[in-house]
């Protein structure tokens, strides 16, 4: 079977809510890393036959197929064509896989995977709550409600469920969001993120352009403390998860260039990485975030490795819980997890999460001369992808 190889792979830094990035119209951030990924590798942009595009809340700036409009604003020609995803936090991740399915399956030789979302211009839950408020329905049919009465999926009771059911106290919790923004700090002060971060003017929402360039991630919070994070408020009295010890709403964009054997011939293109497995597995939609968990228990075995093969791995941190139980259920070493922080500190720009996770994850494994890297997220309504690459340089 044909391989996949990564040849460009680079991110936005992430701007908080009304923050540095939230004047950027979301088509033309997603288009600014389209075309640093045409610069990096130096690739005839006619070259690229499809660009896939993960974005979660597909609404007012960020619908009409969002894929095809950052084409259309970015240096690619009108004959590139683009389509958009969504498989919820993982939708960039999947937009990766599909495009080294179409690597793989020999129809293709160059495709771009992205993903993008505006959290301040278009906020979470907007595509479906905007509908259901003006009388349009809800996603939650009939039948869907047949099978789970009662119940209305929530990502926030699901997160607390994990810290019941695998005991986690709010003093856990708290400790593993410091270490997040203590790692990211590092990271950020030690230059560590700057091959992965493009560099795009600041621009907040209502204010002209800046002549600054945004290059840090802004959700960091470089005087964190655990006395700071422990005074948080809880998200429900009965908790243990406050906003400290969940991912923070964040602007950006991310994306890779995925290319066939040939291609890289072709074009002389050298490659960061080899797809070496990919995957994707529903699970119980009501807990919802475990999934990562026996997700990657088979992908490993579908891989024919185990955990202590893997030199770095990316777990998103949409709440505090979720990598931590996959820690303890996998046996995972923590020293190569979120090495350089998580989205807890950095940031989770649902649709464009995926792709981010992978460009630092590419990045961790070449600045600590890895070879194996494994991606995973939860992913609303029970799902998790996996992605298990190979550096190459």
């Amino acid at each position: 079977m044909p391989e996949a190889f990564i040849v460009a792979a680079t991110r936005t830094a992430g701007g908080r809510r009304n923050g540095r990035l939230s004047g950027w119209h979301p088509v033309d951030l997603a288009a600014e890393v389209l075309d640093a990924l045409v610069d990096r590798t130096g690739i005839d942009p006619a070259a690229v036959e499809d660009v896939l595009m993960g974005c979660v809340s597909q609404v007012g700036e960020q619908s009409t197929n969002v894929a095809r409009n950052a084409v259309l604003a970015s240096k690619l020609p009108e004959s590139v064509p683009g389509t958009s995803m969504d498989r919820q936090c993982g939708s960039s991740q999947q937009a990766l896989q599909f495009a080294a399915q179409a690597v793989m399956s020999g129809t293709q030789d160059v495709v771009i995977a992205a993903g993008v979302e505006s959290m301040t211009r278009v906020p979470m839950f907007t595509s479906s709550e905007l509908p259901r408020k003006n009388g349009l329905g809800f996603y939650m049919s009939p039948k869907i409600q047949q099978r789970y009465p009662g119940v209305e999926f929530s990502q926030f009771m699901g997160a607390e469920m994990i810290a019941r059911k695998y005991g986690q106290k709010k003093e856990q919790l708290d400790a593993y969001a410091l270490e997040s923004h203590r790692r990211a700090k590092a990271a950020a002060e030690g230059g560590r993120f700057d091959a992965e971060i493009l560099p795009v003017r600041a621009w907040k929402q209502g204010e002209a352009v800046s002549d600054q360039l945004h290059t840090v991630d802004e959700g960091i919070r470089f005087d964190a403390s655990l006395e700071g994070i422990a005074g948080v408020k809880l998200l429900q009295p009965d908790g243990v998860i406050t906003a400290a010890s969940a991912s923070q709403l964040c602007d950006g964009a991310a994306g890779v260039m995925v290319v066939s054997e040939k291609a890289l011939k072709t074009f002389n293109l050298k490659p960061l990485a080899r797809i070496h497995h990919l995957s994707v597995m529903g699970h119980d939609p009501v807990v919802m975030l475990e999934a990562p968990i026996p997700a990657t228990q088979a992908a490993l075995r579908k891989a024919g490795m185990k955990i202590e093969d893997i030199d770095a791995y990316e777990v998103n941190e949409a709440f505090a819980p979720v990598p931590l139980a996959w820690l303890q259920v996998l046996g995972a070493d923590p020293a190569r997890l979120n090495v350089n922080g998580g989205a807890i500190a950095l940031g989770h720009p649902l649709g464009a999460s995926g792709a981010k996770l992978m460009t630092t994850l590419l990045n961790v494994l070449q600045q600590r001369k890895g070879r194996w890297g494994l991606q995973t997220m939860c992913e609303g309504g029970g799902m998790a992808n996996v992605t298990i690459v190979e550096a190459l340089s």
